[in-house]
Formats: C-alpha cells, sequence, structure tokens
C-alpha cells in the first residue's frame, strides 16, 4: 500500500541531458547510499523512495532483507517497531508498515540484492512525468509487486547516523546574477517557507517577491540541482532531481 512520491530510484541517469532526459535518482543521496549499506549492496543501488506519507509492504515467496533511511518515521514490522538506519528481515508472509515522515520528506528502502529489473538509459530511476523508468515507468501503486533475492544468512546490522541540525544553506551567484541588483541580499536575509506545492522537480518557497532588473523571460540555458529559477510572481524555485534540463527564468 502507498501514497504519492513512492517510487523506484538510483543514483540517476547519466549522459542523455544532452538530449533533454533528466538525472532524476533519489532526492536523498546520503540515505540510498546508508540503506544499501546496510543490506551489503553497492550504494548506488536502485530502492524504494518514499515521500511523506505512510506505506506498507509484505514479502511473498521467502524471507527478504530490507534497511530504511532518511527522515523520521515510525516503523512497525508485525508489533515490533524496527529502528530507523538498522537492517531488519521479513520472513515470508510478514509486513513491514511506515509512518509518515517527521522532519523532513523523503526516505529509502533498500533490498538486500536489489530489484531485478532492466535499466533504462543506465538507470533504473523513475521520472514519472516523462513515463520512464525500471520496473514500472510511474509511482508504485497499491499491488505492485517487485522481483528482488532472498535474504542471505547472517546478522543485521546498524548504522549510527546524527542528523544535521541548523545547517546553513550555501547559495553560489549564478549565470544571470546582474539580473537580480538588489534582491540577491534579499533571498539571503529573508525567511522562506517551503510550499506545498513542491514536488521533485522543484522545491517552490515562498516569501518577499524578488524582483528582476530585465523581465523574467531569458533564452533558455541549462540547468543544474539546485539551480534557483526566479519567475515572474518572484517567488524562487529550487530544482530538484526532476528538473527540466534547461529553463527559461533567471538563475
Amino acid at each position: 500500500k502507498t501514497g504519492p512520491l513512492v517510487s523506484v530510484q538510483d543514483a540517476g541517469r547519466f549522459g542523455a541531458q544532452r538530449y533533454g532526459l533528466t538525472t532524476s535518482g533519489a532526492m536523498d543521496q546520503v540515505a540510498l547510499a546508508m540503506a544499501n549499506a546496510l543490506v551489503g549492496n553497492p550504494i548506488t543501488t536502485a530502492a524504494i523512495e518514499l515521500g511523506p506519507f505512510s506505506a506498507t509492504f509484505a514479502a511473498r515467496g521467502g524471507a527478504v532483507r530490507i534497511a530504511i533511511s532518511g527522515t523520521q518515521r515510525d516503523i512497525k514490522l508485525g508489533n515490533r517497531v524496527v529502528p530507523i538506519n538498522e537492517s531488519v528481515t521479513l520472513a515470508d508472509g510478514e509486513q513491514i508498515t511506515l509512518g509518515a515522515a517527521r522532519g523532513g520528506v523523503f526516505s529509502v528502502l533498500a533490498i538486500e540484492g536489489g530489484i531485478d529489473a532492466k535499466p533504462v538509459f543506465g538507470s533504473f530511476s523513475v521520472t514519472a512525468r516523462v513515463g520512464i523508468g525500471s520496473p514500472f515507468p510511474r509511482m508504485l501503486q497499491a499491488g505492485d509487486e517487485l522481483d528482488v533475492h532472498a535474504a542471505t544468512p547472517g546478522d543485521e546490522r546498524r548504522l549510527a547516523f546524527e542528523t544535521p541540525q541548523n545547517s546553513i544553506i550555501r547559495v553560489v551567484a549564478g549565470p544571470q546574477d546582474d539580473e537580480f541588483s538588489g534582491s540577491l541580499a534579499l533571498l539571503c536575509d529573508s525567511d522562506w517557507r517551503v510550499s506545498s506545492a513542491s514536488d521533485r522537480m522543484g522545491y517552490r518557497l515562498e516569501g518577499p517577491k524578488l524582483v528582476h532588473d530585465k523581465g523574467h523571460n531569458i533564452v533558455s540555458d541549462g540547468t543544474v540541482n539546485g539551480s534557483i529559477q526566479v519567475p515572474g510572481n518572484g517567488q524562487p524555485i529550487v530544482l530538484m532531481r526532476d528538473r527540466g534540463t534547461t529553463g527559461g527564468y533567471p538563475k
């Protein structure tokens, strides 16, 4: 059982941005690496990314070892509480339930041995807007089944990780910084709220209006993860993993 924003993601799809195909990949690359390490996988192995809502998974046909990293959630295997950043083995028929995210948005559920599927342009990562990814070219839905490997004998693993608090976000002047003579200081000195309209394409920020010196339309040019576009309404959009490879707003 899943809610929105649950999909298969790995480290991303590289080498095709020249054709307009974005990288996608896990929103939290550290969580992807940690969860995979806990189940003995290479750290870029495809896993299940979970958005802010709850989800339930069941093992069928044999035991499956998993690990969950990322934002905090209540995790239960039957009636037993499962800690985050610790591997656990589901016996055949057992279910694990992940509650809603707390203090963040995304988590990663890695599976020992990874997911059996055929990569698309070198990656399993789902880009739902264009309908590519593997084993499903879309977000996961209730009833979907993933082919995975049986758990191997061995002890479970635990990883100690302190989530950084009050982290400073550095901003680097971009290719159109001359379009914002007074707005760069306003961006850095103001309080911003992440809008509920945010998604894997971009985090929309709500706050004071940033003013363009020369208008908000430019000839489209390349973007990178973390580019801050400023559209005509003056509310910044921080581009994320499903961003367009080019954009026509000043950055």
